[in-house]
């Protein structure tokens, strides 16, 4: 009986480092993954990439990484190169609302918003740019507006998590509770 508590302690113990060891080496093979891709995307023929799609991918990894200047400066001629090839509007949504995204973790808010909304012109029923757009417009202190927005995300898509809690919280904030 007294053998068993620390044999118990030492499973136990083993059993936490082999789930920390997991954990890291998970997040290293992301990482190393991001590196690669960024390191092959940017050497990838002489200067920047060509195509737009080649141009958002970067970006993504550059947003990954937290690289929000270069994925901004990446994303807008990733727009001009989708325009100019008149690639569908789901990929010019895609892009504009990366920049958008890009733009808001810069704290510039009045131009993120701008291109939320250009990424709704191009697909009106895109619940990821309008909950972006909705907390832009949050950090706007436009809080109806972001209420509406929320609501509007709801409406298509009523299990949207994000939605459903900022929603909550905005309704609290300005004494709308349901």
């Amino acid at each position: 009986m007294d053998a068993l508590l620390p044999q118990a302690y030492l499973i136990g113990l083993v059993v936490l480092l082999g789930a920390a060891a997991v954990v890291v080496a998970r997040q290293i093979w992301r990482v190393r993954g991001d590196e690669l891709t960024l390191a092959k995307l940017e050497n990838s023929g002489e200067g920047k990439p060509s195509d737009a799609a080649t141009l958002y991918e970067l970006a993504s990894v550059q947003l990954r990484k937290r690289l929000y200047g270069q994925a901004a400066e990446n994303l807008k001629l990733a727009q001009k190169r989708a325009e100019a090839a008149k690639e569908p509007a789901e990929a010019r949504a895609l892009i504009q609302n990366a920049l958008g995204f890009s733009l808001a973790a810069q704290t510039n808010y009045k131009t993120a918003i701008r291109h939320y909304r250009l990424a709704l012109e191009a697909k009106p029923d895109y619940p990821v740019a309008l909950n972006n757009l909705a907390f832009a417009l949050e950090k706007q202190l436009k809080q109806e507006e972001a209420k509406a927005t929320y609501e509007r995300v709801l409406a298509l898509d009523g299990g949207n998590k994000t939605a459903s809690k900022r929603l909550k919280l905005l309704e609290r904030q300005l004494g709308t509770g349901k």
